[in-house]
């Protein structure tokens, strides 16, 4: 028998580096075909291929290196400390009683999706700016609010990310550079401001959380003469088992460890105390927007480095994606559509139902947990769907379009490799990999809330345009 011969007789076991179909009907014969996730680089532009060519410049690279390099070592050198509650309105810059920020890249009312327009008419009647959600809606639409994205007042907010004068944040200083980061607190529960909802039960619940416990959380941080180490935290919750962007079991619980012996020398009532504890008891989220303002203050203190092309924001308002790059700095956006998050969804609820990728949670990813760090989480799986080799092979996906990992936190299942860290624009454009997100699905309409869980990607286009900036201003 020839060789010819041989090759007919024996098994197929294919590679197929085409489109997926491909792959799916020689397993429909009984052969084995492997589908490997492959994309030439620039997914084939030849425009873009010149771009990466000109950056490649001997003289411009060893600009761009050294700047990316000075990037990621501010991003993990930060050392974000929890020093305080407060309402907006004492201090996050810009806020004014009439002001709302919102998740993502700017944004005007009449743009606005679903889960946005909910959550916004909600902060108006919360802020007594209205009465009801239809006159709420009226006062958003007639020029009186002014609506500015979070990052762009040194905030993130989850989801929507809707937040107005009255609601605590929490403070974060970095220690190391001595910027300071803000976020609001959790509402716990799916039926929440940050997914569209906004009935009386969402205002009540705000009400007590402006009025009880956010002046608690500031009361009781004031026995803490050096502020709390989230840093530190966070890297014992990934050791837990949190990857701390959609899985916080761990991180909520270290957390209130440390608040707990600071509560309870508050001068508030025991029964206010329970409320609080309760509060925090009924959702394991407590924590997750406390990890997204200690990823904002390390990331902003690596914004506004000349000639890096590493991305320091990642967000979305539910209608378009945006990114900052650290060599463009202040507050120029790259914006391209926002995308369907793919997962499971809570029963009952159809894939129609979803609205589109929304919040600034993942400012998670762009630090380098979240989804980045999925190796740390394999409780996760169940939410956003997939395997858990999947999981596994997300972090690992991750350093092809990074600059480096970082020591400070650390994945155990991978031999305690540091997350990866300093998504560089020009490594997205060579692979054609986009960075990971796993993240809640909010339903399309206002006054709903979550509806599941998920994997999404940024749309490829916004890489694009940031790399199109950045050769303009290298020189």
């Amino acid at each position: 028998m020839n060789r010819i011969d041989e090759l007919f007789q024996s098994d197929v076991n294919a590679i197929n580096v085409g489109i997926d179909f491909i792959s799916e009907d020689i397993n429909k014969q009984g052969a084995t075909s492997t589908q490997l996730d492959w994309t030439p680089p620039a997914r084939g532009n030849t425009a873009l291929l010149a771009l990466l060519d000109s950056l490649n410049d001997p003289a411009k690279k060893e600009k761009i290196d050294a700047a990316n390099a000075e990037a990621v070592e501010r991003i993990i050198n930060s050392q974000p400390i929890l020093v305080g509650f407060d309402q907006a309105i004492n201090c996050v810059p810009g806020m004014t009683p009439t002001t709302i920020l919102h998740a993502g890249p700017p944004q005007e009312w009449k743009d606005m999706n679903g889960p946005m327009r909910g959550a916004v008419t909600g902060a108006i009647v919360f802020e007594k700016l209205a009465a009801t959600i239809e006159e709420a809606e009226e006062v958003a639409a007639s020029g009186k609010i002014t609506f500015s994205p979070c990052h762009e007042h040194d905030c993130v907010g989850s989801m929507a990310g809707v937040t107005s004068a009255s609601m605590f944040m929490h403070i974060v200083k970095n220690k190391t550079y001595g910027n300071v980061s803000y976020t609001n607190l959790s509402e716990q529960l799916s039926k929440i401001l940050r997914f569209g909802a906004n009935d009386q039960s969402v205002i009540d619940r705000l009400n007590w959380m402006r009025d009880v416990m956010g002046p608690m959380l500031r009361d009781a941080m004031k026995f803490s003469e050096e502020g709390l180490d989230l840093r530190l935290m966070l890297s014992e919750a990934l050791h837990m088992g949190d990857e701390c962007h959609n899985r916080n079991v761990a991180g909520t619980r270290t957390l209130i460890q440390a608040l707990t012996p600071l509560i309870v020398q508050t001068d508030y009532s025991e029964k206010e105390k329970v409320e609080v504890f309760d509060f925090i008891a009924s959702s394991d989220y407590f924590s997750g927007p406390t990890w997204m303002a200690l990823c904002k203050c390390a990331l902003d203190a690596a914004h506004g480095i000349p000639n890096s092309t590493i991305v320091t924001t990642m967000a979305r308002n539910g209608v378009e994606f945006g990114i900052r790059v650290s060599g463009i700095g202040g507050n120029t956006w790259f914006t391209g559509p926002s995308q369907l998050v793919i997962g499971p969804l809570f029963a009952g609820f159809k894939p129609e139902d979803s609205g589109l990728d929304i919040g600034d949670s993942a400012i998670t990813e762009t630090y380098g947990i979240g989804g980045f760090a999925m190796a740390t989480s394999p409780a996760i799986v169940p939410l956003v769907g997939g395997t858990l080799e999947e999981a596994m092979n997300y972090s690992i996906e991750m350093l092809d379009i990074t600059t480096t990992t970082n020591p400070n936190v650390t994945i155990p299942s991978l031999n305690f490799m540091g997350v990866p860290t300093g998504i560089d624009v020009r490594k997205v454009i060579e692979t054609g990999l986009l960075p990971v997100i796993n993240t809640a699905i909010a339903h399309k309409d206002p006054g709903i809330g979550m509806i599941g869980a998920g994997i999404t990607h940024p749309p490829f286009d916004v890489f694009e345009k940031a790399l199109v900036a950045l050769e303009e201003t290298i020189v």
